[in-house]
């Protein structure tokens, strides 16, 4: 696959402003994975970059293209590769190095790591955990983001 772009969800680019569930199998076991796009404003120590990101429940993490990546934050080599196994049957992809930065939706700050890949068919991909941390909901109907506001304010006890 090398020089091809890379779908984390499949084996299809899916337009980002297609927005939709799209159910597949695996091992023999049917998914439903969510999947919208919504304007993100990334921030590094290097610069700012907006982009449509592409939530999506059935990624286990996120990630970013590489030369977005490099012009916003420097790159941190991961201890160990980390292996992922992708939509299409038998595909995997190996990932060796992430970045570090705040991300903006709706005026809403937040904060996680992306896993860096060459060649990704879309710029970035939030992913499951990232949802989970901020409490990210898709909502399917509208088309969009819910953002828990209290999740936002930043506590140190």
């Amino acid at each position: 696959m090398i020089g091809a772009d890379i779908s984390i969800t499949g084996g299809l680019k899916p337009s980002l402003r297609q927005r939709a569930r799209r159910d597949w199998s695996f091992n023999g076991r049917r998914f439903s994975v969510g999947l919208i796009a919504k304007r993100i404003k990334l921030v590094g120590s290097r610069g700012e970059h907006e982009t449509e990101g592409l939530f999506d429940s059935g990624a286990s993490y996120s990630f970013i293209r590489r030369d977005i990546a490099e012009r916003l934050e420097i790159l941190l080599p991961l201890p160990q590769p980390m292996s992922f196994e992708m939509a299409q049957q038998g595909a995997t992809l190996v990932v060796r190095e992430r970045v570090v930065l705040d991300f903006w939706i709706d005026g809403y700050r937040f904060s996680d790591e992306f896993f860096v890949v060459d060649n990704l068919a879309d710029e970035l991909i939030i992913g499951a955990t990232t949802m989970q941390k901020w409490r990210l909901k898709l909502d399917m109907e509208r088309e969009d983001i819910i953002i828990d506001p209290s999740v936002t304010r930043l506590r140190f006890v």
